[in-house]
């Protein structure tokens, strides 16, 4: 690390900042100037907790390589400048009191490359992880491949990523942080596995950097296409994090993944209003599109003290319609998966719906209930949607929903609107806000179709049955969750308060079930929707709730008949009374 006190990217002096002596980034531009491992780890770490795995390893010579230097020259003199006896520090230690095993690269080392040392030592720090049932963190900063070493550094990048691959399959966490630069062999193995990637600001990032590129091709790449911001950009990174708040969100994931044991149940004392039958079908569509209706994102910040958003579909862009990440929810660490309706009106795009397939294979690699939050009129419908796989994408979702061995729970707190609304809606238990909608197509949509044209979508609406109440008789739905009196617009906390009670109730029943139990009911849950007898059910229930209406309405009328019968013989008692009273005084 430069003990310089000058911004090497602006030139601003920093010699009196607090934060570029403990950081090395300079208040002035942000920069985020190199940081040697050995400085990474003491910002990272628990003062002395970490225990060093592999420091005996020492690359040889495998080629005799020579070119201006001897392989065995460059490595003494890696040594002796940096301290360190190979680019990479492997380890176990703990970040704000949660074990995790570590390897950090070291860009001073021979740029930070890759040689048989440095993919035997990370692949033993991820058998460890494995072994200890620890989570896994790389904090990556190379080059690529060691070129003294041949295709022996090469295979490197194939010995990685498979000990990679064993980490996930033990359903251990992977988390990668890439800062600059992390580029070629590392980049395109190891460094790109992680269940979650982040990244420092600025930092280099590409499989061939732009000078290859440019030396390649005859042409320069665009300005800021090797950057993490252009990674986030286009969906192939999780979050862009400053250095001084890295260890903070490490401990954040760290405690998410190693929640307490105990699930916090909701109050007994709580409470809940009984949800009401709307009065029409268009009073559940505008409450349900309110302007000032809570979105999920409203629920999420009242829902989670703690909630790190994730990103990206990891091939081509982030959809900000789609929000995911993960959570504390009452006790229990949960994926949430949510339609945000503020955002592009919450109309989802295929990039969204893969980074949704993703959270779902995330939450069953972790073992971690899923909550979803459905609240779209429908999928993104234009030529760009279909070009980038928007049918694909949904049915991904229902595919993967379908068979994920972990507790589902889905609430519908706004619009519900077709595929692009059931591709979250795959559900254990589907709960329903009291004026939400769930339908098969917009009002507006099928009024079109119908009458040809959308003026009539308030005359088409009952017909939709697409109100909580409707949706619960057919079956559709599981739960009703009753809102604030006029809606959840007039009482978020409240409506919030309600939600979570709900939630919590629903995983309580079904955590202890196995995954293969959950599956398996799942598919029968849905398998029985739409059988031959459904419509008999169905109507058979219609005029069951119609003759409970009549039964109420004669029961009012003999109530209120008996009222005034009572009330007539109370009038001729009375002024019997009264004759008597006179008759007596005369």
């Amino acid at each position: 690390m430069s003990d310089t006190a000058t911004c090497a990217h602006c030139g601003v002096s920093q010699s009196s900042s607090a934060t570029f002596q403990r950081y090395r980034v300079c208040e002035a531009c942000g920069h985020h100037a190199p940081l040697g491992a050995r400085e990474r780890l003491a910002q990272l770490l628990d003062p002395g907790t970490f225990d060093e795995l592999g420091e005996q390893f020492v690359s040889a010579d495998p080629l005799d390589f020579v070119d201006k230097l001897t392989y065995r020259e460059r490595l003494a003199q890696a040594q002796q400048r940096t301290g360190l006896t190979e680019a990479v520090i492997t380890g176990v230690g703990r970040i704000n009191g949660d074990p995790a095993v570590l390897a950090v690269m070291d860009f001073e080392f021979m740029g930070g490359s890759m040689g048989s040392v440095v993919g035997e030592k990370i692949a033993l720090a991820m058998e460890t992880a494995v072994a200890r049932k620890l989570p896994f963190i790389a904090v990556t900063s190379s080059g690529g491949a060691r070129m003294q070493e041949g295709m022996l550094s090469l295979v490197q990048m194939a010995k990685t990523a498979a000990a990679a691959m064993r980490v996930h399959r033990a359903r251990i966490p992977f988390i990668s942080v890439l800062t600059d630069p992390t580029t070629g062999g590392v980049f395109a193995s190891f460094a790109s596995q992680g269940d979650i990637v982040l990244a420092e600001p600025g930092a280099l990032i590409g499989f061939a950097g732009p000078r290859v590129i440019e030396q390649t091709t005859g042409h320069p790449p665009p300005e800021g296409s090797h950057t993490a911001e252009f990674l986030l950009e286009h969906g192939l990174i999780d979050a862009i994090v400053p250095r001084p708040r890295l260890r903070g969100v490490l401990a954040q994931l760290l405690a998410l993944f190693n929640p307490p044991a105990r699930l916090e149940l909701p109050a007994d004392e709580i409470y809940r209003p009984p949800a009401r039958k709307p009065t029409s079908a268009w009073q559940s569509v505008e409450l349900a599109r309110h302007p000032q209706r809570p979105t999920a994102l409203d629920y999420l910040r009242r829902l989670m003290p703690q909630w790190l958003e994730l990103h990206g579909d990891r091939m081509l862009g982030d959809d900000p319609a789609l929000v995911g990440g993960v959570g504390d929810l009452g006790g229990m660490t949960v994926v949430v998966i949510a339609q945000e309706r503020s955002r592009d009106g919450g109309r989802v795009r295929p990039e969204g719906f893969r980074k949704a397939a993703r959270l779902m294979r995330l939450a069953a690699q972790w073992k971690l209930p899923l909550v979803t939050l459905i609240d779209t009129p429908g999928a993104a419908v234009d030529f760009e949607a279909e070009a980038h796989g928007l049918a694909q994408s949904i049915s991904n979702c229902l595919a993967n929903l379908s068979v994920l061995p972990v507790p589902v729970v889905a609430a519908v707190i706004g619009e519900g609107g077709s595929g692009g609304a059931l591709a979250l809606g795959v559900a254990d238990r589907v709960l329903m806000q009291e004026n939400a909608i769930y339908s098969v197509i917009a009002p507006e949509g099928a009024a079109a179709i119908i009458y040809r044209t959308a003026e009539r979508a308030r005359d088409i609406a009952n017909r939709l049955r697409l109100t909580a109440y409707d949706c619960k008789l057919l079956g559709v739905v599981d739960t009703i969750v009753a809102e604030p009196e006029g809606g959840a617009h007039n009482d978020p906390e409240y409506a919030a308060l309600l939600l979570r009670s709900a939630l919590l109730q629903a995983l309580s029943e079904l955590r202890r079930s196995s995954g293969h139990s959950l599956v398996e009911a799942r598919y029968r849950k849905f398998r029985r929707m739409g059988e031959v007898d459904t419509a008999a059910k169905e109507g058979t229930a219609r005029e069951v709730d119609a003759l409970q209406r009549r039964v109420t309405r004669a029961l009012g009328a003999l109530f209120e008949r008996w009222t005034r019968g009572r009330d007539g013989q109370a009038a001729e008692v009375e002024d019997a009374r009264s004759t008597s009273s006179g008759a007596l005084d005369g």
